[in-house]
């Protein structure tokens, strides 16, 4: 009896987490730069004159191009007929051109005190940046997904999702904790001085990605040489397609599912800080270590339970156990009178459980429902979805807090500025939950329907080939 078995790059475990560190690297750096302006809501309005529903306009931007002009829908087409290497260049690229635009917006003083179509000069060019750069990680996020189940189908997907998803949120921990730290470093606090870091840790994540790119290419002539002449090419994306990845109810309730829940948890994010301050009485300076707590549970959780959706499957339940958590952590930042800042880090922790359980399960789900040549198209129409939540609550949550939950003045760095109640924004955070937890339910109801096999293990065993 001879054994018979193809061996591939990816078939190295080595390789494939190589491979996966590389890429996740990159992306650690761009949610740096995505979540670095979060903590400065108060020195921006301190130094800029920047008031809460300019920084809602600001943080709203990040889904302009990708929203209006479907950048994003276009960038997943790219993916799916260019392929990887081309389209991880160049989206990395884009992120580090919005950055330096959102760097020289923000830091130039030929721009103070100029208008521009009804906005503060600074604040416009900060978010044709933002609007940019939100491109470019978007494009690299859904360019990531695709290098993740290519390395790592019928392995240990849901856990390498998780880890990738783990690496960004040190990207987004660095940020909220340090942000203050570097714009005060010298004493004076300039607020520009965070996105200079982040735009050279973006040029180094660009010079990664080259690097991933020279692996996919040693893959892609192993996966030639290993199916030699027997290789049966795949059906080519079509324009199509889109209308069958649309036309798919289990795609659309993982969406719907994704922009709740997401909408519950990024736009949080962005006023996290401020709640500390304006809620929990924490000093300006130490009230991002807090949300700081949030990203760096997810370091370890989001892994943990993707290994559990790897090994035992249950992806449904995960995404359901996590969307119940949530609405319970946003529920009780919500009741007025619960405001000492230890409570709040246990609710921290706690949404940090949150966010480990439902994106360790719902990326991983997405191969399950749709085929594998029209993953980056799909990937990049939930993104799209999603990013409709990330620029409109944002938006809403600004003009909320301007609007209704002005409660009086302090003095700051010197500076008179307004004091907000955050139980009003909190109640809506609570709203996207329930409705997070309801699409929940009605996925698992459409997996049992369909069979999708989100409740089954991700590993696949290997079959051997033998011939006599």
């Amino acid at each position: 009896m001879v054994e018979k078995v193809r061996m591939t790059l990816r078939d190295s475990a080595a390789a494939r987490w190589t491979a996966l560190v590389i890429v996740s690297f990159t992306m650690m750096c761009g949610y740096f730069l995505s979540d670095v302006m979060s903590p400065l809501a108060g020195l921006l309005e301190s130094q800029l004159g920047w008031t809460r529903a300019d920084y809602g306009t600001y943080t709203s931007s990040y889904g302009w191009f990708n929203v209006f002009l479907l950048m994003l829908i276009l960038g997943g087409i790219i993916l799916d007929k260019l392929g990887i290497r081309i389209t991880g260049v160049g989206s990395a690229a884009l992120m580090v051109l919005g950055t330096a635009i959102k760097y020289w917006g923000i830091s130039s003083p030929a721009l103070e005190g100029v208008t521009l179509f009804g906005l503060d000069a600074r604040l416009f060019w900060a978010c044709i940046g933002f609007a940019t750069f939100a491109v470019g990680v978007e494009v690299t996020g859904i360019t990531a997904s695709k290098i993740i189940v290519k390395w790592f189908k019928g392995k240990e997907l849901a856990m390498a999702m998780g880890m990738q998803v783990a690496m960004a949120r040190i990207g987004t921990a660095m940020a909220l904790g340090f942000s203050i730290p570097i714009a005060r470093v010298t004493g004076l606090v300039d607020v520009s001085r965070p996105l200079l870091v982040a735009l050279i840790g973006l040029c180094i994540g660009l010079i990664a990605f080259f690097a991933y790119v020279v692996m996919d290419k040693k893959l892609d002539e192993s996966e030639t040489n290993a199916m030699e002449e027997e290789t049966i090419p795949e059906d080519e994306f079509k324009i199509a397609d889109i209308g069958k990845i649309l036309g798919n109810r289990g795609w659309w309730l993982i969406a719907l599912l994704c922009v709740l829940f997401y909408s519950a948890v990024f736009p949080f994010l962005k006023y996290a800080t401020d709640l500390m301050v304006n809620k929990f009485g924490v000093d300006e300076n130490l009230a991002g270590m807090i949300p700081m707590l949030l990203p760096f549970g997810n370091i370890l959780l989001t892994p943990l339970f993707g290994g559990i959706y790897d090994k035992k499957g249950k992806g449904a339940t995960i995404m359901i156990i996590g969307s119940v958590l949530l609405i319970i952590v946003h529920a009780l930042f919500s009741v007025p009178g619960l405001n000492n800042w230890i409570f709040a880090m246990v609710l921290v922790v706690l949404l940090g459980v949150a966010f480990s359980l439902v994106p360790s399960a719902m990326w991983p789900s997405v191969p399950k429902i749709i085929p594998e040549q029209r993953l980056g198209t799909a990937y990049s129409l939930i993104f799209w979805v999603q990013n409709w939540g990330l620029m409109g609550v944002p938006l809403l949550i600004g003009w909320v807090l301007e609007k209704y939950c002005i409660t009086g003045q302090t003095i700051r760095d010197g500076i008179t500025v307004n004091t907000y109640d955050y139980t009003l924004p909190m109640m809506i955070f609570t709203l996207f939950g329930v409705l997070a937890l309801i699409v929940a339910f009605m996925l698992k109801a459409e997996d049992k329907r369909k069979g999708y096999g989100l409740e089954q293990p991700n590993i696949v065993e290997v079959v051997r080939q033998e011939e006599e």
